[in-house]
């Protein structure tokens, strides 16, 4: 961390809360950070298609991380003059608005409980798509939230006492952290629950009739940049005024997104996104997602996602019986040494974009020791990658160069091998955690921002890798077509 600057001011502080961690930057005018702190968060994996964290613990964790930053700062935290909040998209959590206590977990964006439930809606996918920019599929809100209500008794009487409030774990941080505990979400959130309208950016009473969600229990939906309330700093009060999902954010770390780049970040899952100069028509496949929304105009991406980035690694690490971190340590070099690793058909948290199979079941294609295996699974995120960059490319221009960020970002191999596969150089700030940096620029729109410095991979020749990519993707076609997702 570059050392803090005490006389700078304004300041600006930034809470994001991911999948596996809370954080809390402060950063000044110029873009540098000059106090940070952070506290993990336990994902529970309570079944094969749920994954969980304890709602009460990750505020708990925002708010210690607050302390900590305030800590660092000292008389300096009366600098701060605005605050925003980013977090994981497409989680929900359901809680009592009087007294509010979470009713039940967070059901992680990586939670697919509702598939099976989801079956009896394909006939109006098309529809569905249309309105509201997604895909019919359980990593987004609705049927995590019709799950809550039918099978939570918890839930279901604070329904009937008229105590319910249940939406995006945004909205939920936002009622715990604030003063003035709003019912309030922005469109970044509200836009992941397939019950929000794309053209109207506001909640779809069709779509709420159609999965059976009522939209008297869902948070009042704002733009990204809004009045939310007063966050509290020890005694210091700070307007929140921003709030957003953290992969839309992303892509603000070094100031305004450019069009000619395609931008990927790559953490628990991995996110490819194209940002546009006007709103998209659907496309098949593939997401349309509003990048942000200042409440007078809208910007606009095309997305794609993976959703088995840093999660596929975690879970083949634990059936190797290998330790996380010790994994992460050793990629580095087995990425550098492997030459003729095996395939691996990652499904891990279901198929994303563009192929849409929730319950593909992950399996190597070949053998090889435990560091090739390790390696099979970074190209499978590549791989992925590749294949969204492609079906993107299908129907928007090629992307000159690609921007990537996130903590799986850090490996070079990874870097290298997304530049040769896609022909396209891959630029990597040296900050590669972005999310937080990018609403710090959100809220200061500094004409002096600092770009950080990055690490340039150029393409590599065709070769082996083009070969493993043309392998994986006729294994990965083949086993679509033997099974119904």
């Amino acid at each position: 961390m570059a050392a803090a600057d005490r006389s700078a001011t304004p300041l600006f502080l930034s809470l994001d809360q991911g999948s596996h961690a809370g954080r809390a930057q402060v950063f000044n005018t110029q873009g540098i950070c000059v106090a940070q702190a952070s506290a993990p968060c336990e994902t529970l994996r309570p079944g094969n298609d749920r994954v969980e964290h304890d709602a009460a613990a990750l505020v708990a964790g925002l708010r210690r991380c607050l302390e900590d930053v305030a800590q660092q700062l000292g008389s300096a935290v009366e600098q701060i003059v605005a605050a925003a909040l980013v977090t994981q998209r497409s989680s929900v959590v359901c809680w009592d608005k009087l007294s509010g206590v979470a009713l039940t977990p967070v059901l992680s964006w990586q939670d697919r409980r509702g598939q099976a439930w989801l079956k009896p809606f394909e006939a109006q996918a098309e529809f569905i798509h249309a309105r509201t920019g997604l895909m019919l599929s359980a990593h987004y809100g609705a049927s995590k939230l019709r799950w809550c209500l039918d099978h939570v008794t918890g839930v279901q009487t604070a329904a009937r006492a008229a105590r319910l409030a249940y939406g995006p774990l945004a909205s939920f941080l936002l009622f715990h952290l604030l003063d003035e505990r709003p019912l309030l979400v922005d469109t970044g959130n509200a836009a992941r629950t397939l019950l929000w309208n794309l053209q109207q950016r506001d909640w779809d009473p069709a779509l709420a009739n159609l999965f059976g969600v009522a939209l008297q229990y869902l948070p009042v939906c704002v733009a990204n940049r809004y009045p939310f309330g007063t966050l509290r700093i020890q005694s210091h009060a700070v307007p929140l005024l921003l709030c957003h999902g953290d992969q839309p954010a992303a892509l603000f770390a070094n100031g305004q997104p450019s069009t000619h780049c395609a931008y990927i970040n790559v953490g628990t899952g991995a996110f490819v996104q194209r940002p546009l100069e006007h709103q998209p028509t659907p496309i098949p496949g593939l997401l349309t997602t509003l990048l942000f929304d200042s409440g007078a105009t809208q910007q606009f991406v095309v997305e794609g996602t993976v959703n088995g980035a840093a999660s596929a690694l975690a879970v083949v690490a634990r059936e190797l019986d290998l330790e996380m971190s010790d994994v992460m340590e050793k990629l580095p070099r087995w990425l550098a040494e492997s030459t003729a690793p095996p395939l691996f058909l990652n499904g891990v948290s279901g198929l994303g974009s563009p192929f849409w199979c929730a319950d593909f079941a992950s399996r190597f294609v070949g053998t090889g020791s435990v560091a090739e295996q390790m390696v099979a699974v970074v190209e499978s995120i590549v791989f992925l990658l590749q294949s969204n960059l492609l079906a993107i490319e299908g129907q928007v221009s090629a992307a000159e160069a690609i921007v990537i960020s996130g903590g799986v970002a850090q490996l070079d191999g990874l870097c290298q091998a997304l530049a040769t596969l896609s022909g396209r150089p891959v630029r990597r700030p040296a900050d590669t955690e972005a999310s937080a940096r990018g609403a710090a620029w959100l809220l200061a729109q500094s004409s002096v921002w600092t770009t950080t410095a990055f690490d340039e991979f150029v393409p590599g020749p065709p070769g082996a890798l083009h070969a493993r990519y043309r392998h994986w993707r006729a294994a990965l076609d083949s086993q679509l077509l033997a099974i119904t997702c």
